[in-house]
C-alpha cells in the first residue's frame, strides 16, 4: 500500500476485493469509492514503514530562469565536487526541502 512517499506493510482489517482492471481499483480507492476510508481495510496503527531504495523517482522536466552568475557559481561548485551541476542543484533543493519540512514539524 502506498501512502505519501512511503510504502507501508500493513494489517488488513476488512478484505480488499480483487480487481480485474486498474480503473476499478482506482474508483474503489478514490474519494467517492467504498475504499475512500482506508481505515476500514487497513489498520494503519499497525503499519510499518518500508523503504525501497532501488525505486527510481518519476522525474519532471521544468524550466527555471536563474541569474547567469548563480549558474556559474553552481557550475564552479559542481566542478569542485566532480558532479554535474544539475545534479548538485537537485541535492541543494532536496536539502532545503528537508530543512523546511523539519522546521514545519518543529513549529
Amino acid at each position: 500500500m502506498r501512502r505519501g512517499s512511503y510504502y507501508y506493510e500493513s494489517v488488513v482489517t476488512k478484505k480488499i476485493p480483487k480487481f480485474k482492471k486498474e480503473l476499478a481499483e482506482f474508483e474503489f480507492w478514490s474519494s467517492t469509492g467504498p475504499g475512500a476510508d482506508s481505515t476500514k481495510y487497513i489498520d494503519w496503527s499497525q503499519a510499518k514503514r518500508a523503504k525501497f531504495p532501488n525505486l527510481r523517482p518519476t522525474l519532471c522536466t521544468i524550466s527555471v530562469r536563474l541569474p547567469v552568475a548563480m549558474i556559474e557559481d553552481l557550475k564552479i561548485l559542481a566542478n569542485q565536487r566532480d558532479v554535474p551541476y544539475q545534479s548538485l542543484l537537485k541535492v541543494f533543493l532536496a536539502e532545503r526541502l528537508a530543512a523546511e519540512r523539519k522546521l514545519r514539524k518543529a513549529g
